[in-house]
């Protein structure tokens, strides 16, 4: 099993990412760096806390994340940059 973690949406400026970008963890925790697209370190942050327990059959709804979205910590307001909203699945 595979989670994927996509790019979902950007409000303002990300240097790193563009819609539809993903991030690919093989078994919960080997970073697949042939079907990922870009990593941003601060991104990881966000997904971090959740990924592992979606991965585990923790449900994001029991987690309070909807269908599985998170979003990256850039405070767009203040930093001129962007937020981009991610959906972490399993596959």
């Amino acid at each position: 099993m595979k989670i994927v973690i996509k790019v979902i949406e950007i409000k303002g400026f990300c240097p790193v990412y563009k819609k539809g970008d993903k991030i690919v963890f093989d078994e919960g925790y080997k970073l697949n760096l042939e079907e990922t697209d870009a990593v941003c370190i601060h991104s990881l942050a966000s997904i971090f806390p959740y990924y592992n327990a979606i991965y585990r059959g923790i449900s994001p709804e029991d987690m309070g994340l909807g269908e599985g979205y998170v979003q990256c910590l850039d405070p767009m307001k203040y930093t001129k940059g962007g937020t981009v909203i991610f959906k972490i699945e399993v596959e």
